[in-house]
């Protein structure tokens, strides 16, 4: 016992050296695993809006939830941004295109970089921020300060399509081509995306254990063989993997989740920090590289297997999209089709051998609050080799398991808060 206990500080103590370099260097990126060929932006063109949905919707940015003005409490959500990478118009010289939520905050911050590296000598332009002056429809985000209007420094209308698509890829909840003059992009209310967060699935979710048989989530225990991946991209054949403990098990907790439903009709339910694996689909889906069946056809996308499946937090996935479901033991891909919120009691987050695991038929990681599976999983190996030498933990205790805790205090220290899901693990057990 004693042995193993040294074993995993020994491995801690070599995590947070391996960290810092880590951190200073590629970081946490694509870097692991295969690496992937650089993905082929498409513009988007003029009245195009991405997702594909309304703005106000809980696919996009969601439902207003009211003005804020400087009088207001709310007023304390907005934050200024004085990033010299952007330009800010102002016209109303009162520093009103600078306040912003966190969230637009992050956001813009990214997408200004991304316009810098794609138009050298250009920078981000943001003609229409917060408004309080009423400049806008009465339920407009603007008045929230989640909403931007934007441009690039030099006015060049002929980038404004690329530039759309530079902020999907930002994050951007929701992006229009509104207008020949400018780019809309919004975000989520950090009110709503706070309920929702945790990495966690319901206790009604159904794993599938070696033989076949289907158990619910709550009923689950470490030791049990489930359905997950065989490798750490998602594309790996499926196998029965060792649930070894739980990284968060609290069974009467009520919380908000995301429903993500798909052409097959297999749907996953999990809060909104949790890593998914998704691929973008450009022409069909289902079936192996080079198929193609008549769903496919009556859907008209096909998964973009060249850039291969990445993991996102289930609050950034939009339909459209493909994640990885199962068919018996064989990995295939299904169309996201809806996202949608449910309340449901539990919060459950299994650990498993191979950090990943099949939820009502559809793969989705181990892993939450960071936005890369393959270093929560190698940050994660200390543990699982110390229950792959204890065994299994069991009986196992209610709450957030003390290991993650610790990882991400550690890794806010060394990469900062922009890899993690914006509200994380601490304030979802708020």
């Amino acid at each position: 016992m004693r042995s193993s206990f040294l074993l995993l500080a020994a491995s801690l103590c070599a995590l947070v050296l391996l960290l810092a370099p880590a951190s200073e260097g590629c970081g946490p990126g694509r870097g692991y695993g295969k690496r992937r060929l650089p993905k082929k932006l498409i513009p988007l063109v003029y009245k195009q809006f991405s997702p594909n949905v309304a703005e106000k919707t809980l696919g996009a940015s969601g439902r207003p939830e009211g003005k804020i003005t400087r009088n207001s409490e709310r007023f304390k959500e907005l934050t200024p941004n004085y990033n010299t990478d952007i330009i800010f118009k102002d016209e109303e010289d009162t520093g009103a295109d600078r306040l912003m939520t966190q969230r637009c905050k992050d956001k813009l911050n990214s997408l200004a970089i991304s316009v810098m590296n794609m138009w050298p000598g250009v920078k981000l332009r943001v003609t229409e921020g917060w408004d309080e002056d009423g400049h806008h429809s009465e339920d407009s985000l603007h008045y929230e300060g989640r909403a931007v209007d934007i441009t690039t420094s030099d006015r060049d209308r002929n980038k404004y399509a690329m530039l759309a698509r530079l902020a999907v890829e930002a994050g951007f909840d929701w992006v229009y081509y509104e207008s020949k003059a400018h780019i809309h992009c919004s975000v989520k209310s950090e009110h709503s995306v706070a309920a929702k967060t945790g990495g966690c699935f319901p206790g009604n979710a159904q794993v599938i254990l070696q033989g076949g048989a289907r158990k619910q989530m709550r009923d689950l225990r470490p030791g049990e063989r489930v359905l997950a991946s065989s490798s750490n991209d998602g594309q790996g054949p499926l196998l029965y993997s060792p649930v070894l403990s739980f990284l968060d098990r609290q069974p009467d907790v009520t919380k908000t989740f995301y429903i993500i439903g798909t052409s097959t009709g297999r749907s996953v339910t999990l809060t909104a920090a949790h890593l998914i694996f998704v691929t973008d689909c450009t022409g069909g889906l289902n079936g192996t590289r080079g198929e193609e069946t008549a769903e496919e056809t009556l859907w008209g996308l096909r998964p973009d297997w060249e850039a291969g499946p990445r993991t996102v937090f289930a609050s950034d996935v939009r339909p459209g999209q493909c994640v990885i479901t199962h068919q018996g033991k064989v990995a295939t891909l299904s169309v996201v089709t809806f996202v949608k919120e449910q309340r449901s009691v539990g919060l459950f987050a299994p650990l498993t051998q191979h950090g990943s695991i099949v939820v009502n038929g559809v793969l989705a990681s181990c892993y939450a609050a960071v936005d890369n599976h393959f270093l929560a999983h190698w940050a994660l190996a200390p543990l699982r080799s110390f229950y792959s030498h204890m065994g299994p933990s069991e009986p196992q205790t209610d709450g957030l398991h003390w290991y993650p805790w610790f990882l991400q205090k550690l890794g806010q220290t060394l990469l900062g808060a922009g890899h993690f899901h914006p509200w994380g693990i601490e304030q979802a057990r708020q």
